[in-house]
């Protein structure tokens, strides 16, 4: 962790010395699904937001990290004993992205972009529907997760808009008294941003 951490800043002291720099607040809408393993649970999509900041350093070829807060979850549901659990998680996103400029013109950039995202939790909650008590509490929820973005973006004047795809790393959900959920948090991601620089 310490080497990729020395390694990430290598790479933004040489890209700032070197490169373009573009910095801006940005917002987006997420789409976000709590995967399982288990046949007797099923998991349904839940919305949430995102707002935070951008930095883009270099040209064609471009580092881009982030510092945004998010909320994200899903809702879990038991096929067999009637349970129903919406989990919601609010957390500090830090992602560092790697992209190409596919166009470079000055009004319009195409982008493509990815890399590792850290999420650090600061809010969670787990809150039963019907009356039913489900199996997961708020202990089971990780507080530090892993993964993976990748995705394309846009560039029209000062706005920045960014379509992505996140894949978990990691489980979210600790293993439980009944059973291993094995849930890694998937999120369809759209954000808009405004550069300032």
């Amino acid at each position: 962790m310490k080497k990729y951490f020395i390694l990430s800043m290598l790479v933004l002291s040489s890209a700032i010395v070197f490169g373009q720099f573009t910095i801006g607040p940005k917002v987006g809408y997420n789409a976000s699904k709590l995967s399982t393993n288990l046949d007797t649970v099923s998991s349904t999509f839940k919305s949430g937001f995102q707002i935070g900041v951008f930095v883009r350093i270099g040209k064609k070829f471009y580092v881009q990290p982030e510092l945004y807060y998010t909320t994200q979850g899903g809702v879990f549901e038991s096929n067999t004993n009637n349970w129903q659990q919406k989990v919601s998680i609010g957390s500090l996103d830090i992602p560092l992205l790697v992209g190409f400029k596919m166009l470079n013109a000055k009004v319009v950039n195409l982008r493509i972009l990815a890399g590792p995202l850290a999420s650090f939790v600061v809010n969670k909650s787990v809150k039963d529907a019907g009356g039913i008590l489900g199996p997961i509490e708020n202990a089971d929820l990780n507080s530090i997760n892993w993964a993976i973005q990748a995705g394309a973006g846009l560039d029209i004047l000062f706005f920045t808009l960014d379509v992505r795809y996140q894949i978990g790393l990691n489980n979210m959900i600790k293993d439980i008294n009944t059973a291993a959920i094995n849930s890694k948090n998937n999120v369809w991601v759209v954000s808009l941003g405004f550069k300032i620089l």
